[in-house]
């Protein structure tokens, strides 16, 4: 258990509360510092286009939560039975379907004892089923400054890659944007202290590190403990020259136990 070790989540606000009480739950003093702030895009008639014709595609690929949220607000519809399908890679992106009213069955998605919840686990799902010629939709984030982080990239363009030799097309949507939040002096000294003073940090996303780097530019990661979710978003930490770092899957009680692991 816990007994008050601090642990700090920098994912966003609306993924977070389930973890926030479950590591509270087991003891441990939870830190909420979300190092990506969730923003809508300005470019609504493109999201509402492709709502238009997403009944005519064989697969809608969501690659976060916020995603699913955002497509969904701003129009997207669940398809009739006929419809597409709809891929995920990860359990919280698949029950924000299942809570916009997907049914189950059109789901598809890595199964809940796999190794990782990523592309490449999704594709041992779904490549038998894919078609040439019909599309595939991507919905994802952007940045705010419109750039994308190669590590984020790395597994939607992966997919990507394997759908194209298969002859489908692919089209993407940024439904929603990624921006770097703003920390004030105070939140920048807490931060700073808590790269060394045995905090362990816990990291959902690539752009998360790149958003820290950006707000401790000066900052030594050298002592710091962290888990990431992903092999990709561990080895963006350890371009940050965090000191240890150990990689979970994204679920709850995976990351309690690489919290033992740690103590």
């Amino acid at each position: 258990m816990g007994h008050g070790r601090r642990v700090i989540l920098t994912r966003p606000s609306s993924d977070s509360l389930a973890w926030v009480n479950g590591l509270q739950q087991a003891h441990y003093q939870v830190m909420h510092w979300p190092l990506i702030d969730i923003a809508p895009v300005q470019h609504t008639q493109s999201i509402h286009d492709m709502a238009a014709s997403a009944s005519s595609c064989q697969a809608i690929m969501f690659v976060s939560r916020n995603a699913v949220t955002h497509a969904f607000a701003a129009g997207l519809q669940v398809a009739k039975e006929n419809g597409p399908r709809y891929w995920v890679t990860g359990p919280g992106t698949r029950q924000a379907l299942l809570d916009s009213g997907v049914p189950a069955a059109r789901i598809d998605a890595p199964p809940a004892d796999a190794i990782q919840f990523d592309t490449e686990a999704l594709w041992q799902q779904v490549q038998r089923q894919v078609q040439a010629h019909q599309t595939v939709w991507i919905l994802r984030g952007a940045d705010a400054d419109h750039t994308e982080s190669a590590m984020e990239g790395v597994g939607r363009d992966w997919l990507m890659q394997q759908l194209l030799k298969a002859g489908v097309p692919v089209k993407t949507l940024a439904v929603y944007q990624r921006v770097c939040p703003h920390w004030d002096p105070a939140q920048v000294a807490l931060a700073t202290a808590a790269a060394s003073d045995g905090s362990v940090w816990v990291f959902t996303s690539s752009q998360a590190i790149a958003h820290l780097k950006q707000l401790l530019p000066e900052v030594s990661w050298h002592a710091t403990k962290a888990i990431a979710t992903h092999d990709r978003i561990a080895q963006a930490a350890v371009q940050l020259c965090v000191g240890n770092v150990v990689v979970c899957k994204p679920a709850l009680s995976e990351l309690l136990s690489s919290l033992e692991s740690l103590a």
